[in-house]
C-alpha cells in the first residue's frame, strides 16, 4: 500500500494482440460500425467500443493496439467485442489470441506540495530530467519499478511503463520514501 492516502488511479491501459493475417481495411471499416478509417491521416482503422469505452487500432498486418480503458479486465473486454465483431465479418480470429499489456497510465498524489529542485538534486541526476524552463515537472526514471514518472510541485505523481496497476503503487511509495528519507515531504 502507497504511503500516500490515495492510492494511484488507472488512467489509460495499452495492450496489443492480433489475428495473424492480413487484412482489408477498407472492408473492415466499411462493415463494423463505429469505424474510422482515413490511410492518408492514419495507416489503421480505429473502431471503437463504448461498454467499455476503448479505441481499437486495428492495422492492414492484422495487429491490434486497444487504449483507453481504465483497467486490464476492461482491456479484455474490450478486445473480446473486437474479435467476435472481427468474427462476424467472417475473419478466422484466433480462439485466444494473446493479449499483451503494453502500458498503464496511472497518477497518484505524495499529498503535499514537492521542493522539486531540492528533489532533482537529493535524487540524483542520472535517473532525473529536470527543465522547469521546458516543462513543469520532475521526470524521474526508476529501475524498480521499471516505470518513468513526473512528478510536479503540487505533489501530483504521473506514473507511466507500468505492465500491472501495482507497479504504480510500488512507485509512488519508492518517490515518498526517497522523499521521506532526504526531509522533502512537507
Amino acid at each position: 500500500m502507497s504511503n500516500s492516502k490515495h492510492s494511484p488511479t488507472v488512467e489509460n491501459v495499452v495492450a496489443s494482440t492480433g489475428v495473424n493475417q492480413e487484412l482489408n481495411l477498407e472492408s473492415v471499416a466499411e462493415d463494423l460500425d463505429r469505424t474510422d478509417y482515413d490511410r492518408e491521416k492514419f495507416p489503421g482503422a480505429v473502431y471503437r467500443t463504448q461498454n467499455p469505452k476503448s479505441a481499437s487500432l486495428i492495422f492492414r498486418t492484422g495487429k491490434i493496439v486497444c487504449t483507453g480503458t481504465k483497467s486490464t479486465d476492461e482491456v479484455y473486454e474490450s478486445l473480446d467485442i473486437v474479435f467476435d465483431e472481427l468474427r462476424g465479418l467472417g475473419i478466422d480470429v484466433p480462439s485466444n489470441p494473446e493479449i499483451v499489456i503494453q502500458n498503464i497510465v496511472s497518477t497518484g498524489d505524495l499529498d503535499c506540495p514537492v521542493n522539486l529542485h531540492a528533489t532533482a538534486i537529493g535524487f540524483g541526476l542520472e535517473n532525473i530530467e529536470y527543465e522547469p524552463e521546458q516543462f513543469p515537472g520532475l521526470v524521474y526514471r526508476l529501475d524498480d519499478p521499471d516505470v518513468v514518472t513526473l512528478i510536479f510541485g503540487s505533489g501530483k505523481v504521473v506514473v507511466t511503463g507500468a505492465k500491472e496497476p501495482a507497479e504504480a503503487d510500488r512507485a509512488l511509495n519508492v518517490i515518498s520514501s526517497r522523499l521521506d528519507r532526504l526531509n522533502l515531504l512537507a
